[in-house]
């Protein structure tokens, strides 16, 4: 059961992969972003990469760095998956300048590949560490995924009194323009589009269940 859930899992991250052009609307902080498709807004992860909370030091100077960078500029995004959270995870190019590269160079991110494979993100990672940029200046610099451990509260929920809640849930960037049951085929793509890409019409009877014709209880 688990081979098959993997390859499930595997299956619908190779479909997120596509490269497209967009604008960018808000920087959130130093790896993430928001941009506007035909489906609505889409929150953007940078692939590879983890820049410093905003809590942290250098949290507001990486996100100053990425905002210079991209913020109100076309970009190409080459889209990788979609984690956890619902964000999709992207590499950004500019110009020619691969954004998310850029951000280890300057010293605004860490080096966050899988099992950190990626040589050439390492090897900018050590030349800015070499070379006391950015974050580099501080003798232990505190990588994000460790501070978010130490502060669970924090991340990411309100981070000062009063302070900042999490952004709703963006739709999914793979939503496409189906809105119909007779549309769909199967009951795993309703519900995908029910949940991910919130098509409400798709529920017709308010029954929480999308689609009933594929997903309704089925008599034995």
């Amino acid at each position: 059961m688990r081979a098959v859930m993997l390859l499930l899992f595997l299956a619908f991250n190779v479909a997120q992969a596509e490269t497209f052009s967009a604008k960018i609307i808000v920087v959130i902080d130093g790896d993430t972003v928001v941009i506007r498709r035909a489906g609505g807004l889409v929150k953007i992860r940078l692939a590879e990469i983890d820049a410093p909370e905003k809590a942290q030091t250098f949290g507001v100077a990486s996100k100053q760095s990425l905002s210079e960078m991209v913020l109100g500029k076309q970009v190409t995004v080459v889209s990788q998956a979609i984690d956890k959270y619902g964000r999709l995870v992207a590499h950004l190019g500019i110009n020619g300048l691969d954004v998310n590269a850029e951000q280890i160079r300057r010293g605004m991110a860490w080096e966050y590949s899988n099992f950190h494979s990626n040589k050439t993100l390492i090897g900018l990672q050590t030349e800015a560490r070499n070379a006391a940029l950015g974050l580099w200046v501080q003798r232990n610099p505190i990588p994000p995924w460790v501070w978010r451990k130490q502060h669970p509260a924090s991340w990411p929920g309100a981070i000062s009194s009063g302070g900042i809640q999490p952004a709703p849930a963006l739709p999914d960037a793979s939503c496409g323009s189906k809105s119909r049951c007779s549309e769909m085929t199967s009951c795993a793509e309703a519900k995908r589009y029910f949940t991910v890409c919130k098509i409400k019409a798709l529920d017709g009877n308010h029954d929480g269940i999308p689609c009933n014709s594929l997903c309704g209880d089925k008599k034995r």
